[in-house]
């Protein structure tokens, strides 16, 4: 490895995502805003968020319902969260006797309540499973919220809030999904728990 070439693809990368998330900032704003609020309005009535996503979203996933049921930035009481992705018993079993595409949906129907909002994960938009919950939630009274990639695919077009970032490259993404997460939780948390 060249060091001076691998030194320059560093701070190229990085420029790339910083870059990448200041336009997410302008061009998703207001849907942060508005996917904080819906958060914080099912958090306040009692209910719960659910999160699922394959892979990295996956990991984005379970990442984010650790921030809320632990904490993010101030000590507070636990909010209730579920990642969808943890159960491996559960996984399989549905994966291998139903299918691999309602993975997330068939838990949804156990687990979801009218008022919860589910968090879909996907960086193509376009998971089948991820689409399926969606659906399901929506079919059940529950709202949906979707940090999606590229286009947005057919995630976007069926979730109450889409957060879309316009970009081909999946790591870019999946920074950007990261850091939009931590930016949500950081508004819920504190809106519900800061000192006026």
């Amino acid at each position: 490895m060249d060091p001076k070439a691998a030194l320059n693809h560093v701070a190229a990368s990085l420029k790339e995502g910083a870059e990448l998330r200041l336009k997410v900032g302008e061009d998703c704003g207001p849907a942060i805003v508005a996917a904080a609020v819906l958060i914080e309005e099912c958090l306040r009535a009692g209910g719960k968020l659910l999160f699922c996503g394959n892979g990295g979203s996956a990991a984005d996933s379970q990442h984010l319902v650790a921030e809320f049921v632990g904490r993010f930035m101030l000590e507070r009481r636990a909010l209730p969260a579920i990642a969808l992705t943890a159960n491996t018993s559960i996984l399989t079993a549905i994966g291998n006797d139903y299918s691999f595409d309602i993975v997330f949906s068939r838990q949804v129907e156990a687990l979801g309540r009218p008022g919860d909002v589910v968090v879909g994960i996907s960086t193509s938009g376009n998971s089948p499973n991820v689409i399926a919950a969606m659906k399901k939630a929506t079919e059940l009274g529950m709202k949906t919220i979707c940090l999606a990639g590229k286009d947005g695919g057919a995630l976007a077009k069926c979730v109450d809030i889409p957060l879309v970032v316009a970009s081909k490259s999946t790591a870019r993404i999946q920074e950007c999904h990261i850091a939009i997460g931590h930016v949500i939780c950081e508004l819920v948390e504190t809106s519900l728990f800061a000192q006026p």
